[in-house]
């Protein structure tokens, strides 16, 4: 089954709500990264500073994604909130592999340990919250 959306504005707004609000976050990540990294981690050390900007981006994620929906006006249905969250799932996971490997020099093995929660790393709280924040906050516009 293939899905269409309801009309050609709101396939425009949702594109630009996909790309804005994606860029926007990974704007906002990396301030985050860097007051986590200058601030807080020299204090706490790493796995805690880790965690702290881990909540903080998290709540970040629901703020934004709820002003970027009730500015837009776009009235999802739970498929295209889902198709939202989606595309910003995928697009932080490439992000954080393909341009922390690559151009951030991290290595693979440092990059994966930031999913094992069995060692305090929470990562893995910022991608369930990319992909279902655009449903949950829908629901609270509706």
């Amino acid at each position: 089954m293939v899905y269409t959306f309801t009309n050609k504005n709101m396939s425009q707004k949702m594109i630009l709500i996909i790309i804005g609000g994606w860029f926007l976050f990974m704007i906002l990540a990396i301030f985050n990264a860097i007051i986590r990294d200058e601030l807080y981690k020299p204090k706490v050390g790493d796995l805690i500073a880790h965690q702290i900007s881990t909540i903080i981006f998290v709540t970040i994620i629901f703020i934004v994604t709820y002003f970027l929906l009730r500015i837009s006006n776009l009235n999802l249905n739970d498929n295209e909130a889902v198709i939202i969250g989606s595309i910003w799932l995928v697009f932080t996971i490439l992000f954080e592999f393909i341009v922390g490997h690559y151009i951030f020099g991290n290595s693979w093995d440092k990059l994966i340990e930031d999913y094992n929660i069995l060692k305090g790393r929470i990562w893995i709280l910022v991608l369930i919250t990319t992909f279902f924040t655009p449903y949950i906050t829908n629901k609270f516009l509706l």
